[in-house]
């Protein structure tokens, strides 16, 4: 057994701070084409009616990619299968999501257009945060030693 001083290849909280900051600019820049570009009224009843604009879509959105990053990390420390565990979490919680825009959502348009940053924001923190979850095989192996 030898011990090697190599740094890690991958510094996951760099690539996850990545994959926080990719959701707010997709987010944003999908509620500006749903908005200005297509003219949808993002229009929902939730009590009262409310105008969905940029900044609630940037403070859900990076809210969502903090909140699967700490699911990710729990589940990282608790468990050995945790990229497939998280992935399968996460798709479920994305579809369960869809519950709000579409019964929520005034009008057709606006019901697709919410449901749609749903699924935008869902596929961005999901498919990016899989990719920088680290192998059960990364995560049992002691760090530094190799054989």
């Amino acid at each position: 057994m030898t011990i090697t001083t190599s740094s890690p290849t991958r510094i996951a909280g760099r690539s996850r701070l990545a994959v926080v900051g990719l959701t707010a600019v997709t987010s944003v820049a999908w509620w500006v084409v749903l908005t200005k570009v297509f003219g949808i009224d993002l229009a929902a009843k939730q009590g009262s009616i409310i105008q969905v604009g940029a900044i609630s879509v940037l403070v859900a959105a990076i809210a969502m990619a903090f909140a699967g990053w700490a699911l990710l990390a729990i589940l990282e420390h608790n468990t050995l299968a945790a990229r497939r565990a998280w992935t399968i979490t996460a798709s479920i919680c994305c579809v369960l999501s869809l519950g709000s825009p579409l019964s929520g959502g005034i009008g057709t348009g606006a019901k697709l257009g919410l449901a749609s940053l749903h699924l935008l924001v869902g596929t961005v923190v999901i498919l990016g945060l899989r990719r920088t979850a680290l192998s059960t095989a990364a995560r049992c192996t002691p760090s530094g030693i190799s054989k």
